[in-house]
C-alpha cells in the first residue's frame, strides 16, 4: 500500500513538473515571425553586405530605403524576396520590424563603446526567425541578459560598477 502510494505520488509530482516544464514558457512567451523572412547570413556571405550597410554609422532597424537600394527588382528568386518587394518595396511601405534587445527601463545600454571596442554585432545579436517576448514585463528573451553582458564584461576585464548600466 506505501509502495502503491509513493508511486502514484511520484507520477504525478513528475508529470506536474514536466507539464509545468513544458507549458509555462508556453504561456510566458509570445513568439512571433518578423514580418520579412530574412537571413543576415545571406546578406553578410552572399552579398558581402557589412552591418553599416543596412544599419548605418550607429546601429538602428534598417529603414526600407536601405533595402530598395539593392531590392528595386529581385536579386534572386526566392519567394520570401518576392514577397517583400511586393508587400514593402513596391508600396513604399515600412516592415514593422520585432526589436529582439528591448531592455527594461532601468538599464542604460549604448552601442557607441562596444563599437569603439570593435565588439561584432553578431556577439550580441544573432540571427534569429523567432522573436521572443515575454508577455508579463514585454522584454526580450535569449538575445540579451544580464548574465550574457557580464559574462563577456568579465571575460574581456572590463567590470564595471552596477550604476555603469542601472539607472
Amino acid at each position: 500500500m506505501k509502495l502503491r502510494g509513493a508511486i502514484l505520488f511520484l507520477t504525478g509530482a513528475l508529470g506536474a513538473l514536466a507539464a509545468g516544464w513544458l507549458a509555462f514558457p508556453r504561456a510566458i512567451y509570445r513568439t512571433a515571425a518578423q514580418p520579412v523572412d530574412f537571413s543576415h547570413k545571406i546578406h553578410a556571405d552572399q552579398a558581402q553586405a557589412k552591418c553599416a550597410d543596412c544599419h548605418g554609422d550607429t546601429p538602428a532597424l534598417p529603414t526600407l530605403d536601405k533595402c530598395a537600394g539593392c531590392h528595386a527588382a529581385p536579386m534572386g528568386n526566392t519567394a520570401a524576396e518576392k514577397q517583400f518587394i511586393e508587400k514593402y518595396v513596391t508600396p513604399n511601405r515600412e516592415p514593422a520590424w520585432l526589436v529582439y534587445a528591448r531592455q527594461p527601463e532601468n538599464v542604460y545600454f549604448s552601442h557607441a563603446p562596444h563599437l569603439k571596442a570593435k565588439v561584432k554585432c553578431e556577439r550580441c545579436h544573432r540571427n534569429q526567425g523567432l522573436y521572443y517576448e515575454d508577455r508579463i514585463s514585454g522584454y526580450s528573451r535569449d538575445v540579451m541578459s544580464m548574465d550574457t553582458c557580464i559574462a563577456c564584461h568579465r571575460e574581456k576585464h572590463q567590470e564595471n560598477s552596477c550604476l555603469t548600466c542601472h539607472k
